[in-house]
């Protein structure tokens, strides 16, 4: 069971044994506030978003900048953005990407929960994960259990390195690839540059440079 004295011990990306039920309890727990939980194969993560630094929320604000400019771009795609939403396949899998790209007709509606069901919604068209601290789970543990969702979609931001990492699934696992299936003309490479924009001016510069690079 994970009890209350370990709330902090989670912090961070350190995946640590429990059910669903420890999971449930921390999830519905009213005292903690602006965490982000995971859970696969009987493995709970926590990560304390209440420490998010200022890398980590830089470039996860540019990455959600950068695909409002493409959907802009393309109003007839029905689409909807979120950020650290929680999404589950009941007693199986939990997960609250930083950013998560809905597209098509089946798009999450706030109604009687506050979570996304992923037995009665399809996953995301796409997940992001910006890794300032986290890059190792970020490619490994949460990659399988984003494969495991069946999100089409994949990509690891590294922000201190300023690598894109994007990957697509193909019979029930990711391949590493150079070009985005989700968003046509949008590449790793395009991606990078438009970070390394940000680490030289700012997150509102890069994105700009980006939308003229759509042009």
């Amino acid at each position: 069971m994970v009890s209350v004295e370990v709330k902090q011990e989670l912090a961070y990306a350190r995946w640590e044994s429990a059910t669903w039920a420890d999971y449930q309890r921390l999830r519905d727990d009213p005292t903690i506030e602006r965490v982000q939980l995971f859970f696969a194969h009987n493995r709970l993560l926590v990560e304390n978003m209440g420490w998010e630094g200022i890398l980590h929320s830089e470039i996860r604000e540019l990455l959600s900048a950068v695909l409002t400019l493409w959907l802009l771009r393309h109003p007839d795609m029905k689409s909807k953005l979120l950020g650290s939403c929680l999404m589950e396949r009941e007693g199986l899998q939990a997960a609250a990407p930083d950013i998560a790209l809905y597209m098509g007709e089946c798009l999450p509606q706030y109604q009687a929960s506050r979570r996304v069901d992923l037995n009665q919604c399809p996953p995301p068209a796409l997940v992001v994960e910006v890794a300032d601290t986290t890059l190792d789970s970020d490619l490994d543990q949460k990659k399988h259990l984003y494969a495991a969702l069946g999100v089409p979609e994949y990509w690891v931001i590294d922000a201190q390195g300023g690598r894109v990492f994007m990957f697509t699934l193909a019979e029930g696992s990711y391949q590493r690839v150079e070009n985005s299936a989700t968003l046509p003309g949008v590449t790793a490479a395009l991606l990078e540059a438009t970070i390394a924009q940000a680490q030289s001016g700012t997150n509102i510069a890069a994105a700009a440079w980006f939308a003229q690079q759509l042009s």
